[in-house]
């Protein structure tokens, strides 16, 4: 399948605050937004062109009875408003472009970081914060951005309305010049109570999407365990907790909206009252005194304009600051820096299959064997296979040189860890199983046979081309973690490290995929954490790990001969055999 993006390189985006991150956005399109904002200039000032052109009308037309000057000054005035429908069209399409465009780049930017950042993602942010980012921070950002046209135009616009009222009475042009800002500074504190609040409310939104994503993936061992209804009373109260917050910024924000609304109203009915006591003075015409009422009501749009514009800045800034705090995230190891004065990424992988070595627990990997690591405590194993995978630095080598000053992105290559939960995503299953190389159907059918898996091929109406949800929701659990076999053996790793990959299936399956795996993987390189019988027999040599040393190693007959801790190890993973 051929995915397409709206930019190769979305460009490396400023992550050192949400402001910066709101600039890089802007700055990443600058033709688009000049041209964004000139199109909002010219649409907003195009609006005070036709009071202007009413009061020449009323001036030179109507109070002279002159029919040529009313015809010539309405023809002016229809055609300006053509003109500037036109640009309000121009601008709206411009603006959709710039606010898609920066949508995208933060999409494709925190899925790309997301990529790098790695397994080290999962254990610095919880899920719901990610997915919180496509929910409703994308959205903010986008609106936000529309403050680089009209919000710009706006500002123009005020003043190229000062500039006309100073022709016509310079009291009111100081009144408009004082008015608007007093206008802006009323809503100061209420634009800084809906930063607080929209920053509480996103914080809650994120916590509680993880928490229902934690749910939805562990509803079959909640409803089996019992679990279901006291979760399911934790996240009504967390979701009605997230409910009030969520009024309270409804609350601030409808007052906002309301004084953007309601007090260019107020300012505009005591302008024109002001003008029309002028005129009423004769101090103004009549037709100054439309073209000041004129001017104010035009001057009501732009005064949203920056209103909206200063609330939708709150709220991006709110929206970017949480993409700023993954994009802040960094893998735990990388090809930048040194290791024990070794630049890393220097040191050449080996030609071919090689010893790998842990110092820390005395593992020995040999080239072409099926090991098994049976760990009396699951987190020791767990430490060693993030030190063979290198998901840390450590001093863990491969044929002899540190694996940590190795190029990255081959040792990934190289050597797969593939876990008991990890992610599955949605799709044909054809695609779900898919690895970096092209596969025929006769190839996934026998990596399928190989991993046990056939009932989930016959029990899915359309064969390799049925749908799976994501993280495989309308399979067992079981099932899950054979298709991920699957996957893994698809991927054909030199060195492939699989964590329990059949601690959820029955003793018959188990048996089946375990002779599968070890006819699958003959003469390359396979390391299992496991302690289930059926998988210790199968192995050429079994490392029996007890504080995350390696205690003995031998056979599983041996082991079972002459170790009776890995005896009673080996009797309890008897009884953990479904």
């Amino acid at each position: 399948m051929r995915l397409t993006v709206p930019y190769a390189d979305p460009g490396t985006p400023d992550s050192r605050g949400p402001g910066r991150y709101l600039l890089w956005l802007v700055r990443r399109q600058p033709a688009r937004v000049l041209l964004g904002s000139l199109l909002a200039s010219a649409w907003l000032v195009g609006l005070v062109v036709q009071p202007l052109l009413l009061a020449r009308a009323i001036d030179d037309g109507l109070r002279t009875r002159d029919l040529a000057s009313i015809l010539l000054w309405t023809a002016a005035l229809l055609a300006a408003g053509a003109a500037n429908a036109g640009l309000g069209v121009l601008r709206h399409r411009t603006m959709t472009f710039i606010r898609l465009d920066a949508g995208f780049r933060t999409v494709q930017v925190v899925v790309r970081h997301a990529a790098a950042v790695g397994a080290e993602l999962p254990r610095r942010t919880s899920s719901g914060e990610v997915v919180s980012i496509g929910a409703a921070d994308l959205d903010r950002i986008m609106r936000t951005m529309t403050s680089t046209g009209p919000g710009i135009g706006a500002v123009i616009t005020y003043a190229v309305v000062a500039v006309l009222l100073v022709d016509i009475s310079p009291v009111l042009a100081l009144v408009v010049l004082l008015g608007v800002p007093a206008l802006m500074l009323s809503l100061a504190s209420l634009l800084r109570r809906v930063r607080e609040t929209e920053t509480a409310y996103r914080e809650q939104q994120g916590a509680l999407a993880a928490r229902a994503g934690d749910i939805v993936a562990g509803l079959r061992v909640l409803c089996g365990i019992g679990g279901k209804d006291r979760f399911a009373h934790r996240y009504r109260r967390d979701s009605a907790a997230l409910r009030e917050q969520g009024y309270r910024v409804g609350a601030t924000a409808s007052w906002v909206e309301g004084i953007s609304v309601g007090l260019p109203s107020l300012f505009l009915a005591a302008v024109t009252w002001l003008a029309a006591r002028m005129s009423a003075a004769g101090e103004i015409t009549v037709g100054e005194m439309v073209a000041v009422y004129g001017y104010v009501a035009v001057l009501a749009t732009p005064v949203f304009f920056i209103i909206e514009g200063a609330l939708d800045i709150n709220r991006g800034l709110v929206a970017a600051r949480r993409v700023v705090r993954v994009l802040a995230l960094r893998p735990a190891v990388t090809d930048r820096g040194t290791d024990r004065g070794t630049e890393r990424g220097t040191v050449p992988c080996p030609q071919g299959p090689a010893e790998l070595h842990d110092p820390v627990s005395g593992l020995t990997v040999r080239p072409g064997e099926l090991l098994v690591l049976a760990p009396a405590q699951p987190a020791d194993a767990l430490a060693v296979v993030d030190r063979l995978g290198r998901f840390v630095d450590s001093d863990a080598t491969w044929d002899g040189a540190p694996l940590a000053a190795m190029p990255l992105a081959e040792v990934r290559r190289r050597i797969l860890v593939a876990d008991n939960d990890a992610h599955l995503f949605a799709g044909p299953l054809r695609e779900v199983v898919a690895s970096e190389h092209d596969h025929t159907d006769e190839a996934i059918a026998h990596a399928i046979r190989s991993a046990a898996a056939e009932d989930v091929l016959t029990g899915l109406p359309a064969g390799l081309g049925s749908p799976v949800e994501a993280q495989g929701r309308n399979l067992s659990g079981g099932q899950r973690q054979r298709v991920r076999l699957v996957r893994a053996l698809l991927a054909d790793p030199e060195v492939l490290i699989l964590v329990e990959p059949t601690s959820a299936v029955d003793a018959h399956t188990e048996a089946a995929a375990a002779a599968g795996l070890r006819t699958h993987r003959r003469d390359r390189t396979t390391v299992v954490v496991a302690t289930s019988p059926l998988l210790l027999a199968r192995a050429d040599r079994v490392a029996y790990l007890l504080d995350g040393r390696v205690a003995a190693t031998g056979t599983h007959a041996e082991l079972l001969a002459t170790e009776p801790g890995y005896r009673a190890l080996a009797h309890r993973g008897e009884e953990l055999v479904p």
